[in-house]
């Protein structure tokens, strides 16, 4: 089992994250559930631009910075260059699913084979507060003062419905079923999808009188609620409408994956 000190860069902690942010826990739950089966000399840590996708560099294993939206991209060519890596994708929900939507829902109708970890606190943080595609409706960021008018996209439900072999979320309320949605992910092949909805006190709480980190939590546990069931659960549409987030797995299938299929033709 690895240490905390052999999994992360202990030189560049403490970490650059606010009071609150929900960063640190998604790294916890992160590195419990790898510890016992990562094999560090393979893992390539991917990140975009934003706070979550930061995490990369905290991961004491080779990581790339790219540009904003293309993380999934740039994940896809590594494992096609070199498909023995073991490749993991961090980012927030307006790296992943805004600015870098369509390489999400593309590589999960590839069924491409790595992992995206995507940390959904329903804004755009490090730039500014602005509104994403996953801000709640009437929501307000510095984009929307008067509130969101759209409605927010159900991101692990559009992966679900695009084919991916696993797509499942949960929130940082629940570590426990996070911690064990990212192992199942990571035992799999394919495209697999871990969302994890966490707090931003700073870029969405302090905009909607929820500035204090344990408010905006309790918020955060108010609006979700766990399937009964797991298994899929694509409701063919990938919008909220009901202002409320189903927690659980919506994918969990053994669909053969891009690798597998070219393995075939190669033959």
């Amino acid at each position: 089992m690895l240490s905390m000190q052999e999994f992360f860069r202990m030189d560049r902690w403490p970490n650059s994250y606010c009071p609150g942010c929900g960063n640190g826990t998604v790294m916890n739950c992160l590195y419990r559930a790898l510890r016992d089966v990562v094999d560090m000399d393979k893992l390539v840590m991917v990140g975009g631009i934003g706070c979550s996708a930061r995490i990369d560099g905290y991961v004491f294993a080779d990581a790339i910075h790219t540009t904003h939206g293309r993380a999934i991209a740039f994940a896809t060519g590594i494992k096609l260059g070199n498909p023995e890596l073991d490749v993991i994708v961090v980012g927030g929900d307006g790296d992943i699913g805004a600015i870098g939507g369509n390489h999400l829902i593309n590589a999960a109708r590839r069924n491409m084979d790595i992992l995206v970890l995507c940390v959904n606190n329903w804004i755009y943080g490090m730039t500014g507060g602005q509104v994403s595609p996953a801000t709640p409706h009437t929501g307000i960021s510095t984009t929307t003062p008067e509130g969101n008018k759209e409605y927010s996209f159900e991101f692990v439900k559009l992966v679900a419905e695009c084919g991916a072999n696993y797509a499942a979320r949960w929130s940082i309320a629940h570590p426990f079923q996070l911690i064990d949605a990212i192992k199942t992910a990571h035992q799999k092949k394919g495209f697999r999808y871990v969302e994890a909805l966490s707090i931003c006190p700073t870029g969405y709480g302090r905009n909607n009188k929820l500035a204090e980190p344990a408010q905006l939590f309790e918020y955060l546990k108010s609006k979700t609620y766990i399937l009964k069931q797991n298994g899929t659960h694509g409701s063919g549409i990938a919008v909220n409408l009901d202002g409320k987030f189903a927690l659980g797995e919506f994918a969990n299938r053994d669909r053969e994956s891009y690798l597998e299929s070219l393995k075939k033709q190669e033959v």
